[in-house]
């Protein structure tokens, strides 16, 4: 039974995709010769293909020409150099234009035509027919892919203002961490966390909760009763423990070297107690800043308590996240109390004290209620005498403190 011209169509649906254009032609060929008179109509209209390409199917059978091969033996789909130039062969200058439009030095050129507008593949195509080049978007997408250009997001690579011995701060650092683990005596990543405002307010991320039930908090962020909670960490970086201090208020020197105490007297002491030196690596800035004064006071006044010396060693400005307590203590209590409003300091207490890793992270928590005096001065005569002695590399970042005999 002759073939309809809708069954044809289905035919051709259902082989477009695994023939070349000459499989096509040829297919759509031996169709048309199978129906006999009127079949290059019939097949030309259920298929799209033009009674042309039809009948020059029909000849390459009747021939038998097997069409040219390639360097490899295998079936040209075209003779060589058959087919249309390409915009790029027709218009010389034409790849040179658009890169003059893309690249990025011409982000800093206010002449650019582009300088301060979206680069959509619309939009340069525009004005590349403004030049004098006849082009659509589509092949300046396929232009672009041939320049090596794609889409890209803005990367988070610079720290601030880098100072030229980033690199090798960050490897003292790393030598100093490997010895002190190497002699069995502790290595500890300090810093505050962000602060949290405590009460009814939303918490970032998403909690499984009932359909059509969340958690209900208040429209605005306002400070409220309870003020901030400011979370101070001590990570152990050979145990990894660590101990957070929840303070209520300011975020001063005098609470950063407190909760190293604490974490010393609840947790460090019964793991160290015969050791020689203590090593804390901490930020550039904030209460533990190397620039501090207090800092540096209260670490004196530590060190005479523990009656071992106090090896600082800060990472450069702005280059905080480098820090081990930032992600291996800091990301995971963030994750652990996504999508929970921190209603009162118990909350975050429990929730940070709950936070765990599958490599066995132990945290523990307590609640600092103290009051620290905010701005508190360290005069010229308590600086002087502070048993420091600072490291000949970077001496500014790198430093002990011994006990005063």
């Amino acid at each position: 039974m002759q073939k309809t011209k809708s069954s044809i169509r289905r035919q051709y649906r259902q082989l477009q995709g695994s023939l070349d254009e000459r499989g096509r032609r040829e297919w759509a060929a031996s169709e048309a010769l199978a129906l006999g008179r009127g079949g290059i109509a019939i097949v030309s209209s259920a298929t799209g293909l033009v009674a042309s390409t039809i009948g020059k199917g029909i000849r390459e059978l009747k021939s038998g020409e097997q069409g040219a091969v390639d360097e490899n033996g295998a079936r040209r789909v075209r003779r060589p150099g058959g087919g249309r130039k390409r915009k790029e062969e027709e218009d010389p200058t034409l790849l040179s234009d658009l890169e003059s439009l893309v690249e990025p030095e011409t982000r800093g050129d206010p002449m650019s035509p582009l300088r301060w507008t979206c680069k959509s593949l619309r939009r340069l195509a525009d004005e590349l027919v403004a030049m004098g080049h006849e082009i659509g978007f589509r092949t300046v997408a396929r232009l672009l892919k041939k320049l090596g250009y794609g889409l890209q997001a803005n990367k988070k690579t610079t720290e601030g203002k880098q100072h030229p011995d980033r690199d090798a701060q960050f490897r003292y650092i790393n030598r100093r961490t490997k010895r002190q683990l190497a002699s069995g005596n502790p290595a500890i990543s300090v810093d505050t966390k962000k602060k949290e405002l405590v009460g009814n307010y939303k918490n970032g991320g998403r909690e499984l909760m009932p359909q059509g039930e969340p958690d209900e908090v208040d429209v605005h962020d306002f400070r409220g009763e309870l003020g901030r909670a400011s979370p101070y960490g001590v990570y152990d970086i050979g145990d990894d423990s660590a101990w957070v201090s929840v303070g209520i208020s300011s975020d001063t020197a005098e609470f950063a070297v407190e909760s190293i105490r604490r974490w010393w007297n609840e947790m460090g002491y019964e793991r160290y107690s015969d050791l020689d030196d203590l090593f804390v690596t901490a930020d550039g800035g904030g209460s533990n800043g190397y620039r501090t004064r207090l800092w540096k006071l209260e670490l004196q006044q530590l060190a005479d308590e523990i009656g071992v010396p106090v090896t600082v060693c800060h990472f450069p400005p702005g280059t905080s996240k480098w820090n081990k307590i930032e992600h291996r203590l800091f990301s995971f209590i963030t994750m652990n109390w996504r999508g929970k409003p921190l209603r009162t300091y118990q909350t975050i207490v429990n929730l940070i004290a709950a936070t765990t890793t599958e490599t066995g992270l132990d945290v523990h928590c307590e609640l600092d209620d103290a009051e620290y005096e905010k701005g508190r001065k360290v005069t010229d005569d308590e600086m002087a005498v502070i048993n420091i002695r600072r490291h000949r590399f970077h001496p500014e970042w790198n430093y002990t403190i011994s006990p005063r005999s």
